[in-house]
């Protein structure tokens, strides 16, 4: 009896999913066949709704995409464009690949250099057009974009693209939230958390944090003029005022790509000081990720690598980090 009601419940719950997906399925293909209303020129648009394509709704279900087909032929292809949704930020496939070149150009305004799928002017969630400072950084977006299979955009393998939308939309909106935040988690740094000395199973780390995170430390006092503490806390302590009135003082002074890089190395490497060594040009790539992950490392090499997991992880931080430092060389003007 049991078995019989679980049976038919079933039945009629799948006959309700599958009458909402394909009554969904048909909603939008309606929708996307519908002709552009708002002007001559033809554009393809990503959007996050399910709804009507003009609206640029946005939620967190769906990710289609909207063809909108000409009402009329145009004589001027500079308003076409493709429109990434807010979802490319999060790293879902945001739909198949529908172009077939890749180019960059000059600006309108002949400020900056633009991105081009086809004919198409590639633009930022808030559809604001994606304006590289310079060509070296366009044509590496452009490259990022090359790459993409017909079955799918993968906006993770588009670091490059992403740092780019963040520094053009989010800093310069959020700069001083961005300050704020880094400040707030400078003194639980990783470069001022100690191992104790008193513990066997920690002395090891403790020997190789004098040896690789001492000269950094030292680094940081001639840079600014004070000298950090450490702490045996995971929660830090606190530094020298001038220290940190310093450390700001510096943040607010780079523009917005070097603000998104700082930011972007920081989140990666849990260190604000790492992420001011490289910017400043005292650490590489290969010595910050060692730094990071000194630690780890050192467990590693006691009680082994697990496949699938400590792997996965080198892998992910060398691409947020080498793909940040490409970002800031790519943006700066020679």
């Amino acid at each position: 009896m049991a078995a019989e009601i679980v049976r038919r419940s079933l039945k009629a719950s799948n006959f309700t999913i599958l009458r909402t997906l394909t009554s969904r399925s048909f909603s939008n293909l309606a929708t996307s066949a519908q002709p552009e209303s708002d002007g001559p020129s033809s554009s393809f648009t990503f959007s996050a709704g399910g709804g009507d394509p003009n609206s640029q709704r946005i939620t967190a279900t769906d990710d289609n995409i909207f063809i909108k087909g000409p009402k009329k032929a145009s004589s001027s292809q500079e308003a076409e464009s493709v429109t990434m949704p807010m979802s490319f930020m999060t790293g879902s496939i945001v739909g198949k690949r529908f172009y077939k070149k890749v180019t960059t150009r000059e600006a309108e305004d002949g400020n900056g250099w633009s991105v081009m799928l086809d004919y198409r002017t590639l633009k930022t969630p808030s559809k604001r057009p994606l304006k590289c400072p310079t060509l070296a950084l366009a044509k590496a977006i452009a490259a990022e974009w090359e790459y993409q299979e017909a079955d799918g955009i993968r906006p993770f393998t588009m670091p490059l693209m992403k740092l780019a939308c963040t520094a053009l939309e989010r800093v310069p909106l959020t700069r001083q939230k961005i300050i704020e935040h880094l400040m707030k988690k400078f003194p639980q740094d990783l470069v001022f958390c100690r191992a104790p000395g008193d513990n066997d199973l920690t002395s090891g780390v403790l020997e190789r944090q004098v040896e690789k995170i001492d000269p950094l430390l030292k680094w940081v006092e001639s840079e600014f003029g004070f000298k950090p503490a450490v702490y045996t806390s995971f929660f830090g302590g606190k530094q020298d005022d001038g220290l940190v009135s310093a450390i700001v003082s510096l943040l607010k002074k780079t523009d917005d790509c070097e603000l998104a890089t700082i930011d972007a190395i920081a989140s990666a490497a849990h260190s604000l000081v790492i992420a001011l060594g490289i910017f400043r040009g005292r650490l590489g790539i290969e010595e910050a990720i060692e730094l990071i992950r000194l630690e780890e490392d050192l467990q590693v090499d006691r009680w082994g690598l697990v496949e699938g997991g400590h792997d996965v992880d080198i892998a992910d931080l060398k691409v947020q980090i080498a793909s940040a430092v490409v970002f800031l060389g790519l943006t700066r003007r020679v």
